[in-house]
């Protein structure tokens, strides 16, 4: 690893700090330094990309222009403002450190890294930018593009993928962060990250800092940071019921023993959860179709007569999880009652209404088209 003496951390600090001014990025929660939206869009541009954030933080702010605000707000409301964006256990996280802030704090934001650490869902990277950009603390923020950036600055062989090593980095970047303007630091370091110093096709030779990158200097970009994979998601089959009647479409919200938690989808049941699956891989279409049709009608008291959707199946990947859906249909000519079904029918004018996850709306978009394409078939 190399190190900076103190003459080379002031020149290093002045480039930044210049380039930043110059051509930092006029983003909409830069505008102010005010604590609420410093935190809302870090924790919206946790695992999204700062272009789909922008219209989700505007739209955001509008909704719940204040802290208390989104303390306030009921649980359809919220789930509906962050829908798109995934990870929805943040949105609810912001809402339990909102409550907190509002009950616990009288609505004064706590002002260092580490008060800012005791609340709900703010980790060590969110509470170093909150408190260095708002609160102006010394802190580094230490994200992916900081590791990405400082292991090729230093030459840092570190594995970031182990929890122990994001210490190293902060022990590392603290005594280079400019004490007089470290929340304009921080966010030079996330700039030059999603600008010349890039995961991929990277463009260290017109960097601002060049001369200060190591890695560049010896060939040697593509080499930092260093990462071992992550396992593959693990993959789950899913199969998604589309029940019509004549008030609509069935749709349940998901518990809080499911992922998607409090989201609204189709019916979703995995093919192991089925008697069929006993069978394995081996089990059929049908044997899976027999044992749904078998389910409904047993517990539920809904007999439906299910067939297959056709066209590609929906596959949504998270980050443990890869969902692959089979899509089927049934279609009853009078509306049943639901005393045994958690769910409800919902017109199909009214479901986008309802706070709905990702792959919801893949299935609804993978159904339309195959109706789309059957209606213009003929068919």
């Amino acid at each position: 690893m190399k190190e900076w003496s103190e003459a080379t951390i002031r020149k290093f600090r002045q480039k930044l700090l210049a380039w930043y001014d110059r051509e930092g990025r006029d983003l909409p929660w830069r505008q102010d330094h005010d604590p609420y939206h410093v935190w809302v869009s870090e924790v919206m541009l946790q695992q999204t990309q700062v272009n789909t954030v922008i219209p989700y933080y505007e739209r955001f702010m509008a909704t719940f222009p204040t802290v208390a605000d989104l303390a306030r707000a009921d649980e359809a409301t919220l789930l509906k403002a962050w829908q798109g964006l995934g990870y929805y256990s943040r949105a609810r996280n912001l809402q339990r450190a909102a409550q907190q802030i509002v009950t616990d704090y009288q609505g004064v934001w706590p002002p260092t890294a580490a008060t800012l650490a005791d609340l709900v869902g703010i980790g060590p990277y969110t509470s170093c930018a909150i408190a260095s950009i708002a609160f102006g603390q010394a802190v580094p923020a230490v994200d992916g593009n900081a590791f990405r950036v400082f292991s090729r600055l230093l030459l840092i062989d570190a594995d970031i993928a182990k929890p122990k090593t994001r210490q190293l980095f902060e022990e590392i970047i603290q005594p280079i962060v400019d004490p007089d303007r470290p929340g304009a630091f921080n966010q030079a370091i996330m700039d030059l990250g999603s600008s010349y110093m890039t995961a991929k096709n990277s463009d260290p030779a017109h960097s601002p800092v060049k001369d200060f990158d190591a890695s560049y200097q010896l060939g040697k970009v593509e080499d930092f940071p260093v990462k071992t994979k992550a396992p593959r998601p693990k993959l789950i089959d899913y199969y998604a019921l589309i029940i019509h009647s004549p008030a609509g479409y069935l749709l349940v919200q998901r518990t809080e023993r499911e992922m998607l938690t409090g989201y609204w989808t189709f019916p979703f049941v995995t093919k192991a959860s089925l008697q069929s699956a006993e069978a394995g891989d081996e089990a059929t279409l049908a044997q899976d179709i027999e044992s749904l049709e078998n389910l409904f009608a047993s517990d539920y008291q809904l007999p439906l007569s299910l067939t297959m959707v056709g066209g590609r199946l929906v596959s949504h990947t998270y980050t443990h999880q890869r969902w692959q859906v089979k899509l089927l249909e049934a279609n009853l000519p009078t509306t049943p009652g639901l005393p045994f079904y958690p769910g409800k029918w919902v017109p199909a004018g009214e479901i986008t209404d309802l706070p709905l996850p990702k792959v919801q709306e893949k299935v609804m978009a993978r159904y339309q088209k195959q109706v789309d394409s059957q209606a213009f078939s003929g068919n």
